[in-house]
């Protein structure tokens, strides 16, 4: 199963125990793991200014991440109405990657789900999925 992540469920399992971490682990067991370029740099970003993570630490968790497929930042986002710009780019470098499912926390590509052809899941519901 190839799994693309989106940012905010990977900064959920690099900063707290729990489901996106426990899910994360699921995932590089048995699965695929899939990150977008555009999530990377996000990721970062976010880790060191919102939650004050050392320099050090940050580009040890990319260099983890690096470890799997990075898809690069795509040509152009899919024609779907997305209210976050940003999000249209996660979701077409999930596309791009042919991601079996694209997780995500993010109420806006959550809200599109029935729309795309990708399944788009909570972090409880690919737990499910991939569980059951």
């Amino acid at each position: 199963m190839r799994v693309f992540f989106d940012t905010n469920v990977l900064i959920s399992a690099y900063t707290a125990r729990g489901l996106s971490s426990d899910l994360f682990r699921l995932v590089l067991s048995e699965h695929e793991v899939l990150v977008g370029e555009v999530n990377l740099q996000e990721f970062s970003r976010v880790l060191r200014q919102r939650f004050r993570v050392p320099v050090d630490e940050v580009t040890r968790a990319q260099r983890e991440l690096h470890e799997h497929t990075i898809v690069p930042k795509p040509g152009a986002v899919p024609v779907l109405e997305i209210r976050d710009p940003d999000d249209a780019w996660v979701l077409a470098s999930a596309v791009a990657a042919q991601a079996d499912v694209l997780v995500t926390g993010d109420k806006d590509l959550l809200d599109v789900a029935g729309l795309t052809a990708m399944r788009i899941l909570s972090p409880r519901d690919c737990w499910q999925w991939l569980r059951g």
